[in-house]
């Protein structure tokens, strides 16, 4: 029977000590990880891990976070994974967060101390309305959070310290693995899967409380280079043919009233620029492509194409190159044919009192590749809000539930096996 606590609010405290570790990943570096910086977190989730009596935790070359907690049980249950990344996204600095805990939240605007600009509104923040009463966690207004995802890694330590606590608790073989950039579209690129030795995971990286996805886009990059002609700018008149330019009509030509992140929502894709560089004589934009099904994102990466040669048809001397290399596909395809995780999810969130929200994401998670490496993941909610920015937030009530679905997960494999 489950009998989770959050004792001396560990969850919180965990919480609170890692999104002060600051683990941004670099989308431009080519290490892996992508920064050494992310491999301090996964240094103290270890420690803690062993501490625990995690005997095998361990951290590789590459930055992952492995460990394994053995079955309680004698039956043959599959090997159930847990999983969050430890990165934080490059959009907003991740350096020096100071968490804030604004307990018992009654509906008001939440001021961030460091820079009273940055205010959350019930207004522009739905799931604030249900969240009265709750203990909300913000950054002071200089930062993000870091609860994209280490609401997730704290969850799932939490429930890692509760299975070690409790050991008449049944279970099978539980694994945790925590990763690298993530934020960046890498973060199992170097995943041992065979090491790992789990039969089916889950990512503990979403956002409202009771959600479970088991959809997402699919993704691919696209890497643009024109090549201009440079000449002196004094003697430039019929001669020179300006990379930047040319890359600036490429973008104001492409759809605005629709395939844009800021006109597209539900199960709608888009063609987004990501970032921009270069000079008179070349210029380059990265792109992400993101759609529901792979027609349509080879549809976007084609009318980007097009785009391209219909604007350099004005321009004899220059030239273009596109590169567009898949990122991940849409785990649906994968999870469809193993019904029964989904249904095991839907059921953990139901005993642990909520409502189930059955849905897709817009984006991607690990779980998106690992799907398609032959281990079937969907994601599980972890309470976390407003990714990526300055207004990020958590709940702790919902963290609570969290790790309440996870320990729930465990016990129904057992139960089902």
């Amino acid at each position: 029977m489950l009998n989770y606590q959050n004792k001396n609010n560990s969850l919180q405290n965990r919480f609170a000590k890692y999104v002060q570790i600051d683990t941004q990943s670099d989308p431009m570096s080519e290490t892996v990880p992508s920064t050494e910086k992310q491999k301090n977190l996964g240094k103290v989730l270890v420690a803690e891990l062993l501490e625990m009596g995690v005997s095998d935790a361990h951290l590789d070359e590459f930055g992952y976070v492995y460990a394994t907690i053995p079955a309680t049980t004698e039956k043959n249950v599959p090997v159930i994974c847990f999983c969050s990344h430890m990165d934080t996204s490059p959009d907003c600095s991740g350096k020096d967060v100071k968490p804030i805990i604004h307990a018992n939240y009654q509906g008001q605007d939440l001021v961030l101390p460091d820079d009273h600009s940055i205010v959350l509104k019930m207004s522009e923040h739905p799931d604030l309305k249900d969240q009265i009463g709750n203990d909300i966690i913000t950054a002071s207004g200089t930062t993000l959070l870091g609860a994209d995802n280490k609401a997730g890694v704290a969850e799932i330590m939490e429930a890692a310290s509760f299975f070690v606590r409790n050991p008449t608790f049944k279970h099978g073989t539980v694994k945790i693995l925590f990763t690298p950039d993530e934020e960046i579209g890498r973060g199992v690129d170097k995943a041992d899967l065979k090491k790992l030795g789990a039969d089916f995971a889950y990512t503990i990286d979403g956002e409202t409380l009771g959600s479970i996805e088991d959809e997402t886009f699919s993704a691919d990059g696209a890497v643009l280079t024109i090549n201009g002609v440079s000449i002196h700018p004094g003697f430039a008149k019929g001669k020179m043919e300006s990379a930047i330019k040319i890359l600036s009509d490429v973008i104001s030509s492409l759809p605005s009233d629709c395939l844009s992140p800021e006109s597209t929502e539900g199960k709608e894709g888009f063609i987004h620029p990501v970032t921009i560089s270069g000079n008179v004589e070349q210029a380059e934009a990265r792109f992400i492509l993101r759609a529901f099904n792979d027609e349509q994102l080879e549809a976007n990466g084609e009318l980007l194409d097009a785009t391209v040669r219909n604007i350099i048809e004005d321009y004899p001397n220059s030239t273009y190159e596109l590169k567009i290399t898949e990122q991940y596909r849409n785990m649906k395809k994968v999870l469809d044919e193993y019904p029964q995780v989904i249904a095991y999810g839907v059921e953990a969130i139901e005993r642990a009192g909520i409502t189930p929200k059955r849905q897709s994401i817009r984006g991607g998670t690990d779980g998106s590749r690992l799907s398609f490496m032959g281990l079937p993941c969907p994601n599980i909610f972890a309470g976390e809000h407003a990714f990526h920015g300055k207004q990020e937030w958590a709940s702790v009530q919902d963290m609570e539930k969290a790790v309440e679905t996870i320990i729930n997960i465990a016990a129904i494999w057992e139960e089902k096996a």
